[in-house]
């Protein structure tokens, strides 16, 4: 299904180094392509004009089109299928079978498909992952949060102005953690003053 195959694509977006406007034109080739599944017995070249592209792409610039058509051929997503003078269109037999297309083939999305399908399920789990890492660091800051205040509280012995400083450090860092690397740090770092 060629529309499973999008969403693959889109799924594993940041590992292929897609930005939002190719998979938008990508998403314009693939609806000008007739069938609902991508097959080896068909012909997978699609030869949409610039300015069909452009409406189907929620009109973004023509500028921004090749750009964006460049790196999906980049991805090795798409192939570029040129006619002699550049332009695509389609040669019919006298029995109405395409002959010869020029255009975009989206033949490499149907080879790689199972890649895609590999990638999607990648970047599903590194997300998993990542929740529940978050999900750790929110239940023990929950538990030093608990843990300074009863013991202030109660003037129990320890340096709880230190664990207190260490804490909003550890915190701060929140701010510009950005891969799970970085939080898993945060992590050590508070599951340490936990337990310490």
């Amino acid at each position: 299904d060629k529309w499973k195959v999008y969403r693959d694509v889109c799924d594993a977006r940041t590992l292929l180094g897609l930005r939002d406007r190719a998979l938008a034109v990508l998403n314009a080739l693939l609806s000008f392509y007739p069938e609902k599944e991508l097959s080896d017995d068909e012909n997978l070249v699609v030869f949409p004009s610039n300015a069909q592209l452009i409406a189907r792409a929620n009109g973004i610039a023509g500028t921004t089109l090749r750009e964006n058509l460049a790196v999906l051929v980049d991805a090795g997503l798409i192939n570029r299928n040129d006619s002699p003078n550049g332009k695509r269109y389609v040669r019919r037999g006298k029995d109405g079978a395409v002959e010869t297309a020029y255009g975009f083939s989206l033949g490499p999305l149907l080879a790689r498909s199972e890649e895609f399908a590999l990638m999607a399920q990648q970047v599903a789990e590194d997300d998993r992952r990542m929740k529940v890492v978050k999900e750790r660091i929110t239940i023990a800051r929950r538990d030093i949060r608990k843990l300074i205040t009863a013991a202030v509280e109660d003037g129990a012995a320890g340096d709880w102005a230190m664990m207190e400083a260490a804490y909003i450090v550890a915190v701060a860092k929140l701010r510009t953690a950005k891969s799970k690397a970085d939080f898993e740090v945060i992590l050590d770092e508070l599951t340490l003053l936990r337990e310490g």
